[in-house]
């Protein structure tokens, strides 16, 4: 019976191979589908490898993703993807010259605004395959953007980087980035509009722990976000097998403990640029945003704003300063102490003394979140509650971030000289009226 079955499926991937590709396109996709269904695993697995495989001719590979963790502990769904991802990249971008329109057939339709410019929906002309495509104005902060979002694509929670076009349109130079289309919608809102009971602590753990592996894949490219909020945190698919993933590069930047010198301080940061390098300075940018995401998720209302997600009051600015913010009831009363306290590690108002990326990957809360309480929360509620006060929230967590970030494409340390410090000023004068000569009186000549 066994070998009848198995030669019915040899004739059945025999007669699907034959079938010739039909013309029209929706034909097409139906095709594809059909033949999939007949592929034995081992040719399934082989088909995706090939689709995943970067645009580009192989020179290095890039094994980032969950080094630091055993495969055996991984979830097993985790682990086949972990295998399936580990293609090749380039460690720098080289764009296309040639132009899209060659490639992609380009829509109107706007999907989002970045930072640096719009989204609209493209089709790859040979598979009818959706994507994402951005324009940016082509300069130094733009390719920037590119580069590092590239380099990073690789990671299984980071939105993936197809083809990057450099195109001259009415002769301005632009960057075109082709994306992998997220059609799931943004994670709170998914969370939201959920209909199947309640947010749980457990779904919360594994939110974030799939956050923490898009961070520590970053961090440990040395490449910081420094943009991570709620609105870049994306879902693949608007079925259960969307996969999260991080996106919007606009503030990203490599560090380099050769710049140890040249960032300067923002509030709330208090400590010296010769004390805290910018590599650790940046990089805690992203874990005080971990924070603050992982507080939204347990609760449905942010730390540093109002305590029930009502409007912002003015001493808002004053609490994330100094730190200040509770676990309120009823909202905080079941979720679990050791959440409270990754939380409170995230949140350190020190950036010297805040958690970094690795310690919170090995915080059991985020590690083993298969075993935390699946206990319900109020998050689904609170965000329905407050829906319309939620862009303010978006909005304040932009301000707070744009505070912490360090632009080093305009940020310098002033020169001695350009100082208008006042104790400086004071010693300048003393200088100038010492080396000032006095001339000396002479008595008068008497007349003759």
């Amino acid at each position: 019976m066994f070998l009848s079955s198995r030669r019915n499926r040899d004739l059945a991937v025999r007669k699907s191979r034959a079938t010739s590709m039909p013309k029209s396109a929706t034909k097409w996709r139906f095709w594809r589908k059909s033949k999939r269904a007949v592929l034995d695993e081992n040719e399934q697995q082989e088909s995706r490898r090939k689709r995943s495989a970067p645009p580009v001719v192989v020179t290095q590979v890039i094994r980032q993703d969950y080094d630091q963790i055993p495969e055996q502990k991984i979830p097993e769904a985790v682990a086949v993807d972990r295998r399936r991802m580990e293609h090749p990249l380039n460690s720098r971008l080289s764009p296309k010259v040639t132009p899209i329109t060659d490639d992609y057939e380009i829509s109107n339709h706007v999907l989002g605004l970045g930072i640096n410019g719009k989204v609209v929906q493209c089709y790859d002309r040979n598979t009818r395959e959706k994507y994402a495509l951005k324009v940016l104005h082509d300069c130094a902060k733009a390719r920037r953007e590119v580069e590092l979002h590239w380099r990073a694509s690789n990671c299984r929670h980071i939105v993936q980087v197809k083809d990057v076009y450099e195109n001259s349109y009415s002769g301005n130079k632009c960057l075109l980035v082709v994306m992998e289309c997220m059609e799931g919608g943004e994670l709170f809102q998914r969370i939201q509009d959920r209909q199947d009971g309640a947010f749980t602590e457990r779904e919360a753990a594994q939110v974030m722990y799939e956050i923490c592996v898009a961070v520590k894949h970053l961090h440990d490219m040395n490449i910081t976000h420094r943009d991570l909020k709620p609105e870049n945190l994306l879902y693949s698919k608007p079925d259960s097998t969307g996969i999260l993933k991080l996106t919007d590069f606009g503030f990203a930047k490599e560090t380099h403990l050769k710049d140890t010198l040249q960032t300067p301080c923002y509030t709330p940061y208090y400590v010296a640029p010769e004390v805290l390098g910018p590599e650790k300075y940046d990089k805690s940018c992203d874990i005080w945003s971990l924070g603050v995401i992982m507080y939204i998720l347990l609760c449905g209302f942010p730390p540093f704003y109002s305590n029930h997600g009502l409007a912002i009051s003015p001493g808002m600015k004053k609490r994330i300063r100094l730190g200040q913010y509770d676990f309120p009831h009823p909202e905080w009363a079941n979720v679990s102490q050791e959440a409270k306290t990754l939380i409170k590690g995230m949140l350190c108002i020190d950036p010297a003394e805040r958690l970094q990326i690795d310690a919170v990957m090995r915080n059991n809360w985020i590690f083993k979140y298969m075993e935390v309480p699946a206990t319900p929360l109020h998050t689904g509620r609170v965000l329905r509650e407050g829906e319309e006060m939620w862009p303010e929230v978006q909005e304040e967590m932009t301000r707070s971030l744009a505070t912490m970030r360090v632009d080093y494409d305009t940020a310098c340390l002033k020169q001695l000289d350009h100082t208008n410090n006042p104790l400086l000023n004071k010693r300048r004068r003393a200088k100038q009226s010492a080396n000032t000569t006095v001339p000396t009186p002479t008595s008068p000549t008497p007349a003759s």
